[in-house]
C-alpha cells in the first residue's frame, strides 16, 4: 500500500556531522510519498553528512533553526551522528523547535544519537524510546523508558536505533503522517 503525503511538510534538523543515510533515506521516503522534506540547520549554506567515521556529501540548507516556525511543518525528523547530535543538543533554537513540536502533538521521528536533542530538551521523561545503545543511560537518567527495538512509538514520538532500522523507521514515519 502506498501512502500519499501530498501537501505535508517535514523538517529534518541537522548540523555538520550527521549520519548521512539517516537523513537521506527518510528524506527520500518522504519525497517519494509526496511530502516536502526540508533540511534545517543552525546556519544557512551547506551542511556535511558523514558515513559513520568518514566525511560524506554536502547538502543545501533550506532554512535555519532560529527562523523556522513549527506551525509550518507537519513533523520533525532528527537524524543521528555523534558530531551532529552533540552539537545540536546545545542549540537553543533547535531545542525550542522540538519542544514546540511536542507541545503541538506533531510527530517527532528520531534515530540513533538524534535522541540526545530530546534528552536536552526535556522531552523523554515518561516516554518509551529507543536509540543507539550508548544513549540508554542518558535516556533512563532523563526519565525515559529505553527499549532495544527497531522502532518504538509512544504517542507522537517515533524512534529507532541505527541505520539498519531505517526501513521500519521510514514506514512508521510515513504511517504517522498519513494518519
Amino acid at each position: 500500500m502506498s501512502l500519499s503525503l501530498k501537501g505535508k511538510r517535514v523538517a529534518l534538523l541537522v548540523t555538520d556531522g550527521f549520519e548521512q543515510v539517516e537523513m537521506t533515506e527518510p528524506k527520500k521516503a518522504l519525497e517519494q510519498a509526496g511530502a516536502r522534506a526540508e533540511v534545517l540547520s543552525a546556519k544557512e549554506g551547506q551542511v556535511r553528512g558523514w558515513h559513520h567515521d568518514q566525511p560524506g556529501d554536502s547538502f543545501t540548507v533550506d532554512g535555519t533553526f532560529d527562523t523556522a516556525q513549527v506551525e509550518n511543518y507537519d513533523a520533525i525528523v532528527l537524524p543521528g551522528g555523534v558530531m551532529n547530535s552533540d552539537t545540536i543538543r546545545t542549540n537553543d533554537a533547535a531545542r525550542t523547535l522540538v519542544q514546540a513540536a511536542e507541545k503541538s502533538g506533531k510527530p517527532i521521528a528520531v534515530i540513533c544519537h538524534g535522541a540526545w536533542l530530546l534528552v536536552s530538551a526535556g522531552l523523554v521523561k515518561g516516554k518509551a524510546i529507543t536509540s543507539w545503545p550508548s544513549l540508554q543511560d542518558d535516556i533512563r537518567n532523563a526519565g525515559g523508558d529505553w527499549q532495544d527495538q527497531a522502532v518504538v512509538r509512544d504517542g507522537n514520538l517515533i524512534s529507532s536505533r541505527k541505520p539498519d532500522d531505517l526501513p521500519a523507521f521510514n514506514q512508521a514515519l510515513l504511517e504517522s503522517l498519513a494518519a
